[in-house]
């Protein structure tokens, strides 16, 4: 690559993070594609599924395994996993109302409306007691970048953490997609049964969209963090559901934008 930076034009190598498609099937049949970052992919499966309402835990799933997705040299590229729901476990009717196919940024483009993406939590996130004190909340961010592995080689990822309320870090994941790597977060807890997720953060790299608070939501976190901004759409569900949202955590400061009593100041 030709790097510019001012009078100063230099020629290096560099690294730059992975993107491929990943097809999700549900007993042969094709439910999603998204892009992602290859990597943790049985949890992003499981995380998509849950945050779409599509399963409750990971007993709605009997089993999944890659595919044959062979590549021009008739290698593996693994990027098609089929899913096996459990007994009793409906399988949605895409033919419907919902168009499965994302990228790895847009979130909830091809949905049919909001109404369709209004996806409702089986969790009480208003009766979560979680108290978060204001200076483990504003370490968060640093707490993240520190984790960020593949970020720090490539600059090109971004991350969700959860946290707990003394700060200590359970789970990080990384992603070109910011709702692929809050799918991974969410998809490694619902493996291991431990959802809902009460009394955890979910801190995110980027901005706190609809979409974000919607997957916190479905897995019965009450806390969301954020280093840049929030959308009205993520305020509103936020308040609705009883989810404290944060927004613009950087430095000392931050902005709570709902359910501020979690948030312990300082006296």
């Amino acid at each position: 690559m030709l790097r510019i930076r001012g009078g100063l034009r230099t020629t290096r190598p560099d690294t730059v993070a992975a993107e491929e498609p990943l097809e999700i099937r549900l007993a042969g049949k094709p439910l999603a594609v998204t892009m992602r970052t290859p990597g943790h992919d049985f949890d992003l499966v499981h995380g998509f599924l849950a945050t779409e309402g599509v399963i409750a835990g990971h007993d709605d799933v009997a089993g999944l395994r890659y595919c044959d997705s062979v590549d021009a040299d008739g290698r593996n590229t693994y990027n098609v996993v089929d899913v096996d729901l459990a007994p009793g476990v409906q399988a949605p009717d895409t033919a419907l109302d919902r168009n499965f196919y994302t990228s790895s940024s847009c979130g909830v483009c091809g949905k049919a409306s909001i109404d369709a993406i209004r996806t409702r939590t089986s969790y009480d996130i208003t009766s979560d007691g979680l108290r978060l004190p204001l200076d483990v909340l504003l370490a968060l961010p640093d707490r993240l970048r520190a984790a960020q592995e593949v970020f720090e080689k490539t600059g090109g990822l971004h991350a969700a953490g959860l946290f707990t309320a003394t700060g200590e870090l359970v789970a990080l994941r990384e992603d070109v997609g910011r709702h692929n790597a809050v799918d991974k977060v969410i998809g490694d807890a619902v493996r291991e049964g431990r959802l809902p997720l009460s009394g955890h953060v979910l801190m995110v790299s980027g901005r706190s969209s609809f979409e974000l608070t919607q997957k916190a939501a479905m897995a019965g976190i009450s806390v969301l963090a954020a280093v840049s901004a929030p959308s009205s759409l993520a305020v509103e569900l936020a308040r609705e559901v009883g989810i404290t949202l944060v927004g613009f955590l950087r430095g000392d400061g931050c902005n709570v934008y709902t359910c501020t009593e979690r948030i312990a100041l300082p006296q």
